[in-house]
């Protein structure tokens, strides 16, 4: 089966949304290419000695809103299409929380955990020399993203302002906190999607204790939104990573899988939730301790399609599928990883009355820290974490009331409604500078 292209399913959503909105041809054009990309080849000196030269890019989508927001991401499988398609829904995600930024995005073809600490600094710093003049605090600002972290945005950071010959703080978002990182932003994607899954959650009538969990990916967002999850009494009986997963009919509790996760590399034991008990290793097994049912091992493949409440795919994109989409029995789907739901998926799912939380709404809650943590860099003032968390929670709850008043009134599904509101509002930035409609009313005053 050929690969979907992440590019081609990021078009066909905007293009599903245009159907519905009234914008200008100006902005239609604009939105339909990115406005420029660079591809850039990263020499490093291996700690072997031998020298390999890694495959970079960077994406500005668009800049019609304010300067291009996006994360770098570390892995095997980026390509040019993968960061053209996140740097599109970069655009309309910061549209639909309805701050000042436009859409990018950037990737380097690496697997980082074949890579010494040491080789992942010099990757990172020769990053940053390779694209320094395609970013700035005014033009375009990276975050972390897949397999890149605090520590990562650090060494970025601090290789820009070497190169600056000034400390430039602004400039990179998702920083340690001594270098200027804001409070609150490593959970806030979590976060962010843990407000909008409870506003879901109350209109389809599921209450946390007798809600069902499962989510596909346990890095950064995933762990988050399971935590939250988990403490706010929803019963989470399934997560997974790159490595498979676990299944416990009774709950998992997510800080104990987390610290098997680092302790041994891999989810190898599954935890009983509310307890300390580790049960044992093994394919399919029965706690020992409270023999409160079966709990075994569990593929990617096999997670999306359990019989629970709720699914948080929260790993990558294209994990719904016209293959499987017709398998999936949650109520309510919470995108947190960027584009994890295919076109002919989302058909699928739509006609089985599935409540599907797009990705630019759901996982917005990174980019919107993000932002705190830009204007707190340019003013030299900071917040408390109770201050960004609130703040957080107020755009999280109204852009999912705006949402979804649009789907309500316009009968369709809350990712066009999503594009919906989002496409207005860029449709307004594009329209300020004027549009033909503009210039040939100006024309036809002048003959």
């Amino acid at each position: 089966m050929a690969r979907i292209s992440a590019f081609e399913n990021a078009q066909s959503q905007l293009e599903k949304a245009l159907g519905f909105v009234k914008i200008s041809d100006d902005a239609k054009k604009v939105l339909r290419k990115p406005n420029e990309i660079i591809e850039v080849s990263i020499p490093v000196r291996m700690d072997s000695g031998d020298l390999e030269v890694f495959t970079g890019f960077r994406v500005h989508y668009n800049d019609y809103r304010g300067p291009c927001k996006g994360g770098i991401r570390y892995h095997p499988d980026v390509s040019l299409d993968e960061v053209k398609a996140l740097s599109l829904w970069m655009t309309f995600k910061c549209a639909v929380v309805n701050i000042p930024f436009g859409g990018s995005k950037g990737g380097v073809v690496v697997n980082p955990k074949e890579l010494s600490n040491q080789e992942l600094e010099k990757l990172s710093r020769a990053y940053i020399d390779s694209i320094y003049n395609f970013i700035g605090p005014d033009t375009d600002i990276p975050a972390p993203d897949v397999y890149t972290n605090e520590i990562i945005m650090g060494w970025m950071a601090d290789e820009y302002n070497k190169i600056n010959r000034r400390l430039t703080p602004a400039v990179i978002t998702g920083k340690p906190l001594s270098m200027g990182g804001s409070q609150g932003r490593e959970a806030a994607t979590g976060r962010g999607g843990f407000f909008v899954l409870n506003e879901a959650a109350r209109i389809l009538k599921l209450h946390p204790e007798d809600t069902t969990v499962a989510l596909q990916g346990f890095g950064n967002v995933g762990y988050n939104i399971a935590r939250f999850l988990h403490g706010a009494g929803y019963k989470v009986v399934a997560v997974s990573d790159s490595k498979g997963g676990i299944y416990h009919t009774h709950g998992i509790d997510p800080d104990v899988t987390m610290d098997t996760k680092k302790k041994d590399g891999k989810m190898g034991e599954c935890i009983c939730s509310g307890s300390i008990s580790a049960c044992r290793k093994a394919e399919h097994v029965t706690c020992a301790k409270c023999n409160c049912g079966e709990i075994g091992q569990i593929t990617n493949e096999e997670l999306l399609e359990l019989d629970v409440d709720i699914l948080v795919p929260a790993a990558l994109e294209n994990q719904i599928t016209k293959e499987n989409a017709d398998n999936i029995k949650a109520k309510l789907v919470v995108e947190m990883a960027n584009g994890p739901t295919t076109g002919e998926a989302d058909e699928v799912l739509n006609e089985k009355g599935i409540f599907v939380i797009p990705d630019i709404l759901a996982n917005a809650g990174g980019v919107t820290v993000s932002y705190f943590e830009w204007v707190q860099n340019r003013a030299g003032f900071y917040w408390s974490q109770d201050e960004v968390n609130e703040k957080l929670e107020t755009i999280m709850q109204r852009e999912f009331k705006n949402v979804h008043d649009i789907k309500e009134k316009e009968k369709v599904d809350m990712r066009t409604a999503a594009y919906i509101l989002a496409l207005g509002r860029i449709s307004e930035a594009v329209a300020a500078k004027g549009t033909r409609e503009y210039f040939m009313k100006s024309e036809s005053r002048s003959s």
